[in-house]
């Protein structure tokens, strides 16, 4: 199996399908499934707009909104997880999971799904440690403080990450595991990047959470982009135990290296997303302790076994089948010869994730509103600059011309 990972996207859609089809023409070979590790910015209209964390002079419809409405086709499975530059209120729609466009699956605030026999695990967002133990407190409209907290990673989908005892076999973050930098040429990332050495030198570039997923889950490969450079390092859990190739990716752009191909061992197929038990016997463990306020999770009040959970998600999966629900347009879709803006974001119930939740027999709590209120106006105290690229301002793709010629450089194999 194929498979190509992009950094961050930014909305440039066109333009990395147009590089994959490019790469394929060139090597005579079809590339499986398309990974994405953030700042997808699925803007579908102008209201999307306003929940996206871009500078305003920077902010552009991008070409999302083609693929949402129809106008395009992904030509190519693609998924991904959520970054720091998202249309945040869409995604929260999506909190467990599910299809952003046809044939773009959103693996959710935290996630494992399986493409054919292949794991991929997934967390969204960037680590800042004063919003990690608080919950999920966040609505749409976002004020100047919320839109940018609603990206920053929770405990509570890190703790549901860290009970997985299955092996994965891909793992997607948005920011860098903490200490990666250790595991790699960093002499050189520096020489690269200057302004990294300081946070190298303190140990703060990076992330805590997902420094020590990736010492519990240990996968074969781990990928992550915000950062907007390539590196690479290898991990090596033990002595004698696994080990994990690191690789971090650019954002799309021309003359940046943004794109990497991989052969997978994988079967024969089918090769088609599908939903994974043992993470679907863990959100139905944990759901009903889900934080819906400044409040932390209290994970001693999560009393379901989850052996018994996950004997009950097999017997449904069993009867429904592992395919996720299809995808339902929630919003109106971007029309470039009429500009329009349709009021602030506000709460929507998206029907995959209502079926979803009826799948697993949970109720719906994402627009649960009580306490959230209380801190609707989140103090500044709470904001914290994070670390270096959080607010990395974006720069469109001027030249597809320039893009296509690089992309068989960019094409690098490995074993």
């Amino acid at each position: 199996m194929k498979i190509a990972i992009e950094g961050c996207m930014h909305g440039d859609l066109d333009n990395v399908y147009r590089t994959l089809k490019h790469i394929e023409e060139k090597a005579g070979t079809k590339i499986d499934l398309l990974l994405c590790c953030g700042d997808f910015q699925a803007v579908r209209n102008e209201t999307d707009m306003e929940s996206l964390n871009v500078p305003r002079k920077y902010r552009e419809m991008k070409s999302f909104w083609k693929y949402y409405s129809g106008e395009e086709v992904a030509p190519i499975p693609t998924i991904f997880i959520g970054g720091n530059h998202e249309a945040s209120n869409y995604l929260w729609e999506l909190y467990y999971g599910g299809w952003a466009a046809p044939n773009m699956y959103f693996m959710g605030y935290a996630g494992v799904l399986k493409f054919g026999n292949i794991r991929i695990g997934g967390l969204s967002g960037i680590y800042n440690a004063r919003h990690y133990k608080l919950g999920h407190f966040e609505r749409p409209p976002y004020n100047e403080s919320t839109i940018r907290s609603v990206y920053h990673v929770r405990e509570y989908d890190v703790h549901k990450l860290m009970q997985v005892e299955g092996p994965i076999d891909i793992f997607l973050s948005h920011d860098w595991p903490l200490g990666i930098t250790d595991c790699g040429n960093s002499k050189q990332l520096i020489r690269h990047k200057p302004f990294f050495e300081k946070e190298i030198q303190q140990r703060t570039l990076g992330s805590k959470a997902a420094a020590q997923l990736l010492e519990k889950l240990k996968p074969a490969y781990w990928f992550s982009a915000h950062l907007h450079c390539k590196f690479a390092a290898s991990v090596q859990h033990g002595e004698g135990g696994p080990i994990t190739k690191f690789l971090a990716l650019d954002k799309c752009m021309a003359g940046h290296r943004f794109l990497q191909i991989i052969d997978v061992e994988a079967g024969p197929g089918p090769y088609e997303i599908s939903y994974d038990e043992e993470w679907l016997a863990i959100t139905r463990k944990f759901n009903s302790i889900l934080p819906l306020t400044i409040k932390s999770a209290d994970f001693g009040a999560a009393q379901n076994d989850i052996h018994d959970c996950r004997n009950w998600v097999k017997r449904r999966l069993q009867a429904r089948g592992t395919r996720p629900f299809d995808f339902v347009r929630t919003a109106p879709c971007y029309d470039p010869s009429h500009r329009s803006f349709n009021g602030s974001a506000a709460l929507v119930r998206n029907p995959q994730t209502e079926s979803f939740l009826e799948l697993l027999e949970l109720p719906y709590l994402l627009d649960n509103t009580l306490e959230s209120t209380e801190v609707a106006e989140s103090p500044a105290s709470l904001i914290q600059q994070g670390p270096v690229g959080e607010d990395t301002e974006e720069i469109p793709i001027d030249d597809v011309d320039e893009l296509e010629e690089l992309a068989e450089d960019e094409v690098e194999n490995e074993d």
